[in-house]
């Protein structure tokens, strides 16, 4: 079965992620920007980019390199048009975080916001190591169970609802130890909740350890 990622256009995802009832855009940028404040990296991947998710962050300051990844190469093409003059040297991706073989090299932070949930966690994580330079920080936000909240929220965008049979919501705890065994070792967690009532873990692991 094709990947509905491959399926959803741009503006439907990125008008889900921005209405007010959902808000989850906003919600993951202020994340990013604060593990970019927590962390202070020289080079950066986001993982699940999408249109450039997370890039208007990036513009200034000490940051060098900035990776985008995201399985649909239109969502990558789109990405290239917003940010290829505000960002220049940009390196973008279109592939699988699960099974292909990124040619970049490892950056200080990976950000990977609401990508978990939609792959092997376990393959994931050991191709994520290797993205990481020694020291360097993976963050990532895990959406929660909700007693009476769909996963995927409903919405007038009707693509986005393709997505239902393939989330699977991932437990904080399973990620903390599946992390542990590739020597990335949790230094952060915390739970939030949005206005909708759904909630997120933020966690942060550093390879090595402190």
């Amino acid at each position: 079965m094709k990947n509905p990622w491959l399926e959803i256009p741009l503006a439907d995802y990125e008008a889900h992620m921005n209405l007010p009832e959902i808000a989850q855009a906003e919600f993951l940028g202020d994340v990013f920007r604060d593990m970019l404040k927590r962390h202070s990296p020289h080079s950066v991947a986001i993982l699940g980019c999408a249109g450039g998710n997370g890039f208007e962050h990036l513009s200034a300051g000490a940051i060098t390199r900035v990776v985008g990844v995201d399985i649909n190469p239109e969502y990558i093409e789109e990405a290239r048009r917003r940010f290829k003059d505000p960002l220049p040297g940009l390196e973008l991706f279109a592939g699988n975080i699960e099974t292909d073989k990124l040619p970049f090299e490892p950056v200080d932070l990976v950000f990977a916001g609401l990508v978990l949930e939609y792959v092997d966690v376990g393959a994931s994580l050991q191709k994520i190591g290797s993205m990481l330079n020694p020291g360097g920080v993976l963050g990532t936000v895990l959406q929660l169970p909700h007693g009476s909240a769909a996963a995927v929220t409903p919405s007038p965008f009707s693509s986005i609802q393709t997505l239902s049979p393939f989330i699977h919501l991932v437990p904080p705890g399973r990620l903390k130890d599946l992390a542990g065994e590739l020597d990335l070792l949790e230094i952060e967690s915390r739970t939030m909740e949005l206005r909708s009532g759904k909630r997120f873990q933020v966690q942060a692991f550093r390879l090595g350890g402190e």
